[in-house]
């Protein structure tokens, strides 16, 4: 089933808005990409945050920066979220989102100052760290009535996230579901990472010859996946799959990873000649990049000219399990400016949790 795929508002360390954040991956800067210290002990590392202020959320249990990311969304594309709930009616919108780390940063300081203090602070409501609270944020937020859910599967969440709402809306539980993804930043996060030794020594360079790893950044885009709509933009074909190679080393073949290509085009009914833009996984390690490229080269084997491939990592960090969102909202962009007419994006995760999204005109 083809559907509707508007892009109500997208964040990251390229800028607040669809507009900016068009604007800065043109000219390829990004004001939130900066040299960071105190989050790894010893050790700078750079990271992809979204500019500016964010605004506070009132209610105790949810303020993270999770959901002050969220918020910052919703404040922006209110108009439209509240003319897609009227459209179809509450009970008829459902929510799905990918997300990873909720609050673990808010509970990590909380547990660091009860340490320091020797008795238990004030502030911390464990439904900050439970992986479902941005979905009821957002629930209660919108005034939904439809299914609200969290789709945690490490870096692809978000992009799973589509093929999630995707079925939603065929299997007729809703008319409309909004989804996407949001992910703040946490310090467990980047400390998980630099244990893996996955983390770059300076800016990220994915592809390079002498890429050394990973940046990491914050994120979220929102998108209304309807029957309807008057985007111009559709979603055609999601690929999931998992190779279970191993928990954290992908496929050096990259068998996973071709394989949620070519189901992302089958279920789109396209041919890998149909497509002129690919959204890379494109992490910066060694082992992610280099599976990737042997997985395209297989799909695209044939195809003349090849279609224009990048990762965008490196101007918004690894925005972790709001990557496949923030990554979409990029080719929903450069397909609603023109620039292609239809784009894949890809998203492989720990544990070989493999998923592609294919958007076009």
């Amino acid at each position: 089933m083809t559907l509707s795929l508007d892009l109500l508002y997208t964040a990251s360390a390229l800028g607040r808005g669809n507009e900016e954040t068009l604007e800065n991956l043109a000219a390829g800067r990004a004001p939130g990409m900066a040299e960071i210290a105190g989050d790894i002990p010893g050790r700078p590392i750079w990271f992809g945050a979204v500019p500016g202020d964010l605004p506070e959320v009132a209610e105790p249990g949810w303020s993270t920066r999770t959901n002050r990311l969220l918020a910052l969304a919703v404040e922006s594309a209110r108009e439209k979220l509240d003319a897609l709930v009227a459209r179809y009616g509450a009970d008829r919108v459902g929510i799905v989102l990918g997300e990873s780390n909720t609050g673990i940063d808010e509970a990590e300081n909380f547990v660091d100052e009860w340490i320091d203090r020797g008795e238990k602070p004030d502030g911390l409501d464990f439904s900050m760290i439970e992986l479902g609270t941005p979905a009821l944020c957002l629930k209660k937020w919108l005034g939904t009535k439809g299914p609200a859910y969290v789709v945690s599967t490490a870096c692809s969440s978000a992009a799973k996230a589509f093929g999630a709402a995707r079925r939603l809306i065929e299997r007729g539980v809703c008319d409309a579901v909004v989804t996407g993804g949001v992910d703040g930043r946490c310090r467990f996060a980047m400390n998980g990472f630099h244990a893996l030794g996955a983390l770059s020594e300076g800016r990220c360079r994915p592809l390079a010859d002498d890429r050394d790893g990973i940046n990491l950044g914050e994120g979220v885009a929102l998108f209304a996946v309807e029957k309807g709509g008057e985007a111009g933009v559709f979603l055609r074909g999601v690929g999931e799959c998992s190779d279970a190679y191993h928990a954290t080393a992908p496929d050096p073949e990259g068998n996973g990873a071709e394989m949620s290509m070519r189901a992302a085009l089958a279920d789109a009914g396209m041919e890998p000649s149909d497509v002129d833009y690919v959204n890379l996984h494109g992490t910066g390690t060694v082992a992610n990049d280099a599976m990737e490229t042997k997985a395209l080269d297989r799909v695209f084997a044939g195809v003349s000219p090849r279609p224009k491939s990048e990762s965008t990592k490196s101007l918004t960090g690894h925005c972790l399990g709001a990557a496949g969102a923030v990554e979409a909202a990029i080719c929903w962009l450069r397909v609603k400016s023109g620039a292609c007419r239809a784009a894949l994006s890809n998203s492989f995760a720990f544990g070989g949790s493999n998923a592609s999204v294919v958007i076009s005109a």
